[in-house]
């Protein structure tokens, strides 16, 4: 069982950065690939990015690509989406989730944590 609780979200200016943490609880925390996504009002969820287990394969949706960073510390149980460059498109509730590597779905989810930013 892994439990992710994400925070690091909040009210931004266009153009702004912002850092996203999830702790993540569970012995296989180290094992699982670990994705950002996110949900805009009235849109559908969609990927962000991921990271392997090792941290040394990581990919990005093309519109955040060069902006955000994903990155992990397994000593601490965390992973980080690091945000520059920040949109007004980029506002949304963000996820974070895990999977083994094996599996093509998500398994664990977060509660989110919401991004506004502003123009």
């Amino acid at each position: 069982q892994v439990q992710l609780v994400e925070s690091g979200g909040g009210l931004v200016q266009a153009g702004g950065s912002l850092r996203l943490s999830c702790a993540a609880s569970g012995r296989t925390f180290r094992t699982y690939v670990m994705g950002w996504f996110r949900q805009a009002p009235g849109k559908e969820r969609e990927f962000v990015a991921d990271i392997s287990w090792s941290g040394g394969r990581t990919s990005y949706a093309d519109s955040v690509k060069g902006r955000f960073t994903i990155s992990k510390d397994n000593a601490k149980n965390t992973v980080y989406l690091q945000m520059n460059s920040l949109k007004p498109e980029d506002t949304a509730v963000y996820y974070c989730a895990a999977k083994p590597p094996d599996r093509y779905e998500y398994d664990y989810w977060g509660q989110g944590t919401q991004v506004t930013v502003s123009s």
